[in-house]
């Protein structure tokens, strides 16, 4: 294995634009990991749904955001945490308010949980729009090897909260440490992105 950390050119056309997304140059492996990822843990969330649904009384917007949820932030996981993603996002030129503007930005995950599953629980939302980008912003500005442990202590103080102070959302219980498990550990640590050899 080596590191390389200047990634190749994204491909013109459409396939460049999914370059620009999970990062040029994925390997078939990775490609893997992320649809079994998106598609394996989408798939086990809406059964455990299904099974719970007269408790639940969802809209069909509501099951639709449910889905979309489900699968970006499962395929999310994956995909921020791969070598390609790394070289990509943590590239040469990427400055703090790429990063910042990335997480921010998913402040409209937060809003829609708030207003469709919450009955428009606005005290929900800047909590943990609150916390997110606070936690953002000192992580980025933290020193490169504190980055990694400092990451996973402002995640155990989100699981603590999701169990405390702000309770989980019925049917939507994961959706919070999942959404922090992408932006915060998978998404803003700089990790060594290792490559094959044989590339």
């Amino acid at each position: 294995m080596k590191i390389e950390w200047t990634p190749p050119e994204p491909r013109p056309g459409l396939a460049g634009a999914w370059d620009k997304f999970i990062g040029p140059g994925a390997t078939d492996a990775e490609l893997w990991l992320q649809l079994v990822g998106m598609v394996g843990l989408t798939a086990v969330l809406t059964l455990i749904n299904l099974n719970q649904r007269s408790d639940l009384n969802w809209s069909g917007w509501q099951w639709l955001v449910f889905l979309l949820f489900a699968f970006d932030l499962s395929g999310g996981i994956v995909t921020n945490a791969t070598a390609t993603a790394k070289r990509w996002y943590h590239r040469a030129g990427q400055r703090f308010m790429d990063h910042f503007g990335f997480v921010a930005v998913h402040g409209l995950h937060l809003a829609a949980i708030a207003w469709l599953f919450r009955d428009g629980d606005w005290l929900y939302f800047a909590v943990y729009y609150g916390w997110l980008l606070v936690g953002t912003a000192v992580l980025l500005r933290t020193p490169l090897y504190l980055q990694r442990p400092l990451a996973l202590l402002l995640y155990s103080s989100t699981l603590l909260l999701n169990i405390s102070l702000l309770q989980p959302t019925s049917g939507l219980a994961w959706f919070i440490p999942f959404f922090f498990l992408k932006l915060l550990v998978a998404h803003l640590l700089p990790e060594a992105p290792f490559t094959p050899e044989s590339r």
